[in-house]
């Protein structure tokens, strides 16, 4: 049996059909908005496996190139592995499902999202959000949804649900809510510059939506009258548990009420355990993983109620104190721009780089944008955290992080007009305890600054945490990692002095309220403007050059008509320009030449070269020139790079010339005067004659006013 429902959504139809396709998954639903049409399926294994103690969600997301009539680059000619934009809708699509599984449900369930139509305007990222909540609803697992998102633009100070790419031009905000039909679960967004009140009224806004499409979903589930399994709650021995907290608990408080670094704390907990293990291991044999547990539940106990009721947090701070900073700019020493931040014990070293036009990214997706002029870069290797691990590639979380950090701070960047470079940002996060990718944000803006990008304003980041357990609430500034693991929520907001440029918010209970929100942005703006401040003592505004070591540009028009002429044939003259000067050049179809040098001489070079190429031969003018070709009726000499004209024999000299080959031969060099060119063919006649008579009264003019001088020196009076 088919089952469709439908709602209006933004002036477009929301569409979800399940019973049709892929009907031996656990559940599959095909999402259509516009002519964006999304496949979502889901199917979750019976058992969990042996040994398993978390929830292995796996949620993919692709896209076809046949939704846009394209076929795929490439030797093989077929989808490869995940984009990045397919990888941050992946992350998109996780964290506000997660929270809504039962705990204790360690079954694996695997989430795809196929992307088979794309009308360019309505991106598919929140349709397939949509879609994968349907399609779990449909299932027989125990997801407590539905969940629901939406994007939401401004434009002239009214909100939009679900903007298209058009419309996204003129927003002033480009932000992503996650929901339920009771709170919030997820945000994600950038905006220009906006007051906590606006982002909070988006927010709003959003929910409004995201309980239509909830309800939507509801009775969409109920037609298809589906039971959802039963989750056992998983019983442990209490004798056990006793034994532990026994054992643990004491200790566990006098470490987290001792101000001790991170990695001592590490210790401490480490050798507790041990000594744990080592004195339950004969009563309770094979019983490790069930030991750690209960240990690790003690913690998280512990820390949450000593910030609940104490106010104290595991380094000592207040739940606003914000960790000490240090900045420094120009760290490196040949860089383009560099600084390192640190923010307790999270330090990122962060290098900028300038690049021209052609150093842009290409970005081969379904949507219109086609290259970007701005990227971020954010790695976080294992030694940050004194651990060993994979090292290589750019795994999920590396991707989502520099995301974030990348545009917090676009919004801030000079348009390409006045600052026609491309830039990179990369941050290698040195050590790490929480906030590294507000950390980037800090450091990425220093950097800038100290490479001569002159950005509207700095940014900074902040990483807000929360601590729930019933009616009582704790909002943190600036959380630690272990805050951040045993905490209810991360919280990003990045911004600068004027108002919010970015933000990210992922929880782990079923969602957060308005209020508390709106606590957690004032709290930080807070601590936002505090490390703004400190940020500004290291540098207060961008430096006034970009470095010596960046290449530096120089702009040149050429008429539109001249472009082919300076590439040349297969780009034979453009190669040679760049050969001979050693700069790079970029010319756009308005005829604009940008030519990237390290040198001044560099530049003056190909900017010569350029001119002489596009240069027009004016009457009256001399040129020395080059014989290219001989003829009976005369000879062809090139004058300008690309421009012939002809020399007729009867020009060649003042003398009678019986055959030009007496006189010129291909490949001599011979002074010419332009005496005519053609308005209608563009043909120019040349001189050598004309020359020669030209100098014949130049030097007469100077020897008669030579000979007028001597005159007047003998008629003086002695």
């Amino acid at each position: 049996m088919v089952t469709v429902k439908e709602m209006d959504l933004g002036g477009r139809t929301l569409r979800l059909e399940t019973g049709k396709l892929a009907k031996q998954a656990s559940g599959s639903v095909m999402a259509k908005y516009g002519d964006t049409v999304v496949l979502c399926t889901v199917v979750g294994a019976d058992e969990p496996k042996e040994g398993m103690d978390y929830f292995p969600l796996q949620i993919e997301f692709r896209e076809k190139t046949a939704a846009v009539g394209k076929i795929p680059g490439g030797f093989f000619k077929r989808e490869a592995r995940p984009s990045e934009k397919e990888i941050l809708t992946c992350r998109l699509i996780d964290r506000p499902l997660r929270p809504l599984f039962p705990e204790d449900f360690m079954c694996e369930v695997q989430v795809i999202c196929t992307v088979y139509s794309s009308d360019q305007e309505n991106d598919a990222d929140v349709i397939a959000a949509v879609g994968a909540s349907a399609a779990l609803m449909v299932s027989n697992l125990p997801f407590e949804g539905p969940m629901s998102e939406v994007r939401v633009g401004r434009i002239n100070g009214e909100y939009i649900v679900n903007p298209t790419h058009t419309q996204l031009k003129e927003s002033d905000m480009d932000m992503i809510i996650g929901g339920t039909a009771d709170s919030i679960v997820m945000v994600e967004g950038d905006a220009k510059e906006l007051s906590e009140a606006d982002i909070l009224g988006a927010i709003k806004f959003a929910h409004e939506n995201i309980k239509k499409i909830c309800a939507m979903q509801t009775e969409f589930a109920a037609e298809r009258n589906v039971t959802n399994r039963e989750v056992k709650a998983v019983e442990y021995d209490q004798e056990l548990k006793n034994a532990v907290k026994e054992l643990a608990a004491k200790t566990i408080g006098e470490i987290h009420r001792s101000d001790v670094t991170k990695d001592e704390r590490s210790q401490k907990y480490k050798e507790l355990y041990e000594s744990i293990t080592e004195s339950l291991k004969e009563k309770f044999p094979e019983q490790e993983k069930v030991i750690a547990k209960h240990f690790d539940d003690i913690q998280y106990y512990d820390m949450r109620e000593m910030i609940l009721t104490e106010g104290r947090r595991l380094d000592g701070r207040k739940t606003t104190d914000i960790r000490p900073i240090t900045c420094e700019v120009g760290y490196l020493p040949r860089n383009h721009g560099s600084a390192l931040f640190t923010r307790g014990e999270t330090q990122s070293l962060t290098s900028m780089t300038l690049g021209t036009k052609s150093d842009q990214q290409i970005i081969d997706g379904l949507m219109p944008e086609d290259k970007k002029r701005f990227m971020l870069h954010y790695n976080f290797p294992p030694f940050s955290t004194g651990e060993t691990g994979r090292y290589g590639g750019t795994g999920r979380r590396e991707i989502g992080h520099g995301h974030l950090a990348e545009r917090s701070l676009e919004g801030m960047l000079p348009t390409a007009e006045d600052f026609p470079y491309t830039i990179r940002i990369v941050s290698d996060i040195l050590e790490s305890n929480g906030s590294s990718s507000m950390a980037t944000v800090c450091a990425g803006t220093l950097a800038m600054m100290d490479g001569g990008v002159q950005i509207k304003r700095p940014v900074a980041g902040i990483a807000m945490g929360l601590i729930k357990e019933g009616e009582r609430v704790a909002v943190l500034s600036d959380i630690l990692g272990n805050e951040d693991f045993l905490g209810d929520m991360d919280f990003k907001v990045c911004g600068t002095t004027e108002g919010i440029t970015g933000l990210q918010m992922d929880i782990k209970i079923k969602g957060v309220s308005f209020e508390v929100m709106e606590t957690a942005l004032a709290q930080a703006k807070v601590g936002r403007m505090h490390i703004l401040g400190i940020m500004n003592e290291a540098i207060s505004e961008p430096r006034a050059n970009i470095s010596d070591y960046a290449p530096h540009l120089y702009t040149m028009t050429v008429p539109v008509d001249m472009i082919g002429a300076v590439i040349g044939p297969g780009g034979k003259n453009i190669r040679h320009i760049i050969e001979m000067s050693g700069a790079e050049i970029n010319i756009d179809d308005d005829g604009t030449v940008v030519i990237a040098a390290l040198s001044g001489e560099s530049a003056s070079i190909a900017q010569s070269m350029i001119a002489k190429i596009t240069e027009v031969p004016e009457k009256g003018k001399t040129y020395n020139g080059k014989v290219v070709k001989t003829t009976d009726f005369g000879a062809f000499v090139e004058i300008l790079p690309g421009k012939e004209g002809l020399l007729h024999i009867s020009q060649i000299d003042k003398k009678r010339v019986a055959k030009v080959e007496d006189v010129l031969k291909r490949g001599d060099m011979i002074t010419v005067k332009v005496l005519e060119i053609d308005k209608a063919t563009g043909k120019v006649s040349l001189s050598h004659k004309a020359v020669m008579e030209d100098e014949e009264k130049a030097a007469k003019g100077i020897t008669e006013e030579t000979k007028t001088e001597e005159t007047k020196t003998e008629e003086k009076p002695a």
